[in-house]
């Protein structure tokens, strides 16, 4: 069960569930979802190891070269050309909330959980987006990778609306929120090694 777009901003006022949201947005979000915009934009630029025992292998995630970031670059214009693969941040930050809540009158408090669905100017420019799950304990900006499948350019300028999210309730208990590495929005260890929590 998806909970709409007005619903999310009722619950917003009270659980704070998406800081720096777009006046388009918190004055007329469009359907079911609440739109999210690309606040930065990352080149991979080295690789990667995650080792299969994580009590004791170090892991690390690849070195980034940043190619526009919104704060500091405005409305940049970037382009992804065939084949490209960039790593994405949300403008946005989100707060997946630790404890259960009671979002609606007829139904048992549950943790709410973000679902992440591209916006469809994506597909249609060629290009995909690979996301994953965002567990309840999160908070921070969402982190993306998007990579042109087609065969010309896809430009778009930061600050374009590329992600819709939507809360759905996780219903039961879980064993602990999400207590990770990217807690805050992290993108990468830039080469970094660490233990896995």
């Amino acid at each position: 069960m998806k909970i709409s777009a007005l619903k999310i901003l009722e619950l917003n006022e009270k659980y704070n569930l998406i800081e720096n949201l777009s006046e388009r947005e918190l004055n007329n979000p469009e359907g079911s979802g609440i739109d999210l915009r690309v606040g930065e934009v990352y080149e991979i630029a080295g690789d990667s190891f995650l080792a299969a025992d994580n009590s004791s292998r170090e892991r690390y995630s690849p070195k980034t070269k940043l190619m526009g970031d919104i704060s500091k670059d405005g409305n940049k214009l970037i382009t992804l050309e065939p084949g490209q693969y960039f790593l994405v941040t949300t403008m946005e930050i989100l707060h997946s909330p630790v404890e259960k809540i009671k979002f609606d009158k007829d139904f048992p408090e549950a943790y709410l959980k973000p679902i992440i669905h591209p916006r469809s100017s994506l597909q249609r420019g060629g290009v995909s987006l690979h996301f994953t799950k965002t567990d309840p304990g999160y908070k921070g900006k969402l982190t993306f990778g998007i990579k042109n499948l087609g065969e010309h350019d896809f430009r778009f300028e930061l600050g374009s609306r590329m992600f819709n999210v939507e809360f759905e309730p996780v219903i039961g208990e879980i064993s602990r929120a999400y207590s990770g590495q990217h807690q805050g929005g992290r993108v990468t260890s830039d080469g970094k090694k660490e233990i896995q929590n």
